[in-house]
């Protein structure tokens, strides 16, 4: 089986979110005070193993488990053992802030994720906890040490750049993740959600950041590809490492695109930045036995994938749906 969009496009990728909700409350992701979802409107630990099951049926060889944070989710190595276990799935993997790594990366690993990608903005505790607004930077790099130890097949940080915040600490969050011997990508800021300011005031553009990094290594572009939107670099003196480069506003990536995010109250979102969404709850809910209305609702809704998002990286907000919301 295999799932076509469109305009041609090959979608194996599903970005499946287990929870909206955080134990941080970053000022790029969500507002200060958040509601989240009541219970009932949340897919259960079954409802998203059904729909993994579903969308790998239909040709989808990766999963990225994502949040708010994942690990949060009672439940939640149990389900990636059977999402893990699924025939035809080529990898699970996730998403995570690091917080609970320090316990739940052996575990994780055990249950058949694969990789895992973790934020990480700053290195100084005090800028750490400004923008994550409640989070332990400690507790993180711990984290990051645990999930490097525990034997994922690839460990990646991802950063978020913002100027006036930590666009200064690119070389350090570099040198980091050299001597952590893993993988770094830097982030464009997306405009989603009303998070209180001008998303133009802190905007940096990937081309930026690599001229940044560049002042201090040599840079080798790569053709290698990790199944999502990043495009990679190698550090001529540290071959270990890759620099990726997520560029949703300054480089679009939506010609290769090959993936949808399913919410956790069951909206297919068939474009980060477009409000296209198909409600599979309802259909999980009102087809308990039978995946076939399923299926064709996917079939029908990708022939409407939007061709491109319309991020432009000037400040206004273009979403109204929070990052959380969205699947990571």
């Amino acid at each position: 089986m295999s799932l076509v969009d469109g305009v041609g496009r090959s979608i194996d990728y599903l970005r499946l979110s287990v929870t909206d909700r955080c134990d941080f409350r970053c000022v790029y992701c969500m507002a200060k005070n958040m509601t989240f979802l009541p219970r009932q409107q949340v897919l259960t630990l079954e409802e998203l193993h059904r729909l993994a099951a579903l969308f790998v049926g239909q040709g989808v060889r990766k999963i990225r488990l994502t949040g708010g944070e994942p690990l949060i989710r009672p439940g939640i190595v149990e389900l990636c053992r059977n999402i893990a276990a699924l025939p035809g799935l080529r990898e699970l993997v996730m998403t995570s802030n690091g917080s609970q790594l320090g316990r739940l990366a052996r575990p994780l690993v055990e249950a058949g994720v694969k990789r895992m990608n973790i934020s990480l903005d700053s290195l100084d505790e005090e800028r750490f906890r400004a923008i994550t607004r409640n989070g332990n930077l400690r507790q993180v790099l711990d984290g990051i040490e645990a999930a490097r130890d525990a034997g994922f097949e690839r460990v990646k940080l991802n950063c978020v750049v913002m100027k006036g915040r930590n666009f200064d600490e690119v070389p350090a969050l570099v040198q980091y993740a050299i001597d952590q011997g893993i993988d770094i990508s830097f982030i464009e800021e997306m405009p989603l959600g009303d998070v209180g300011r001008s998303r133009g005031e802190t905007f940096c553009a990937s081309d930026e950041v690599r001229a940044l990094i560049a002042t201090r290594h040599e840079l080798l572009d790569s053709t290698e590809n990790s199944g999502g939107p990043a495009r990679y670099v190698r550090l001529a003196r540290h071959p270990q490492t890759r620099i990726g480069f997520i560029s949703p506003n300054s480089h679009n990536f939506c010609a290769s695109c090959n993936r949808v995010r399913m919410t956790v109250e069951g909206q297919l979102l068939l474009c980060l930045g477009q409000d296209n969404a198909v409600d599979f709850r309802a259909l999980v809910r009102r087809y308990p036995l039978d995946d076939r209305p399923l299926v064709e609702a996917l079939q029908k809704a990708l022939k409407g994938k939007p061709l491109r998002h319309d991020f432009t990286g000037e400040g206004e907000v273009q979403i109204l749906r929070f990052m959380n919301m969205s699947g990571g």
